[in-house]
């Protein structure tokens, strides 16, 4: 009897034990934090890395995982790189587009799937999204526009480096400056996109060059399309004022050296972590606002 007796003790404390163990697997999974995904429209723009680097430092820091993917400036890619977080069942999904039009498709099906959507720098002209964080790019493109009024006196000709189509960021900065300039005698003798793309900026711009024998000034949609250009005009041999806009690395660097006259400067970093941030007040149950401003600031020698 006591044998018997022993044996069933034993047994209830094994039972205790893995009961014990299992209520420990579910506190850990219970600790785990949200999978949040992250769809850049390109990392090959320092600015989108800089957005990307702020996104992950700030989810090291909330304990959330952050997965990111690269569209490679394609909607296509994006819309596939957002079927691929919905099928990983990520909690949230943060998009910076590759056009404010294509990516409503994206955001459409994120909705179907009942996964809050943020969008970052660049806005959805559909679907439905918690919450928009970017810099005010109309205010940028109307400081930008002010500046070179100051600088030529107002008056001159102009080229506009306009970047990819349908971008909101395009639409907006173009609108800020355009609205600045129409009060002056500035002239917009040629107005171009290169899509955001340093190489386009420099093959775009050298085609200008040769087709207009007067140029005072160029500005750019964002700093690679301006350094583009700015090697273009450097090999001309031409002394053109140039103002860009995101204040890369490289593009302050240029103004310092007294290359590029100015740039606006965005903060990059702080879109991504603004992000990440309002991401996990949603998913807390917080309610948020629909656009959340980042600061800029003109950056001039």
């Amino acid at each position: 009897m006591k044998k018997v007796f022993a044996l069933l003790l034993v047994l209830l404390m094994m039972i205790a034990t893995v009961g014990c163990g299992n209520s420990k697997s579910e506190d850990s999974a219970t600790e785990k934090g949200p999978t949040i995904g992250l769809v850049v429209s390109t990392l090959n723009n320092p600015f989108f890395v800089d957005l990307r680097d702020g996104a992950q430092a700030k989810a090291d820091e909330l304990g959330a995982t952050l997965v990111v993917l690269d569209s490679q400036d394609d909607s296509a890619t994006e819309m596939s790189n957002v079927e691929d977080l919905i099928t990983q069942k990520v909690d949230l999904i943060l998009i910076n587009p590759t056009d404010s039009d294509a990516v409503g498709n994206a955001v459409a099906a994120a909705n179907e799937a009942k996964i809050p959507v943020i969008t970052l720098d660049r806005s959805a002209n559909s679907g439905e999204v918690v919450a928009h964080i970017a810099s005010d790019n109309v205010a940028g493109g109307k400081m930008a526009g002010e500046f070179i009024i100051e600088q030529l006196d107002g008056k001159g000709k102009l080229v506009e480096l306009e970047g990819i189509p349908g971008a909101s960021a395009t639409r907006d900065r173009g609108e800020g400056f355009n609205t600045a300039i129409s009060g002056s005698s500035i002239e917009v003798v040629a107005r171009q996109t290169a899509n955001f793309d340093r190489a386009q900026g420099l093959s775009v711009m050298e085609n200008i060059l040769q087709a207009k024998p007067e140029i005072n000034a160029v500005f750019a949609h964002n700093d690679e399309m301006a350094l583009g250009a700015l090697e273009a005009i450097k090999a001309s041999g031409r002394d053109i004022l140039v103002v860009g806009f995101d204040a890369t690395d490289d593009a302050v660097k240029a103004v310092k050296a007294g290359d590029m006259a100015a740039t606006v400067q965005q903060l990059p970093k702080e879109i991504g972590g603004k992000g990440v941030d309002t991401a996990m007040k949603v998913l807390d149950g917080e309610t948020v606002d629909s656009y959340i401003p980042v600061d800029l600031q003109l950056v001039t020698e």
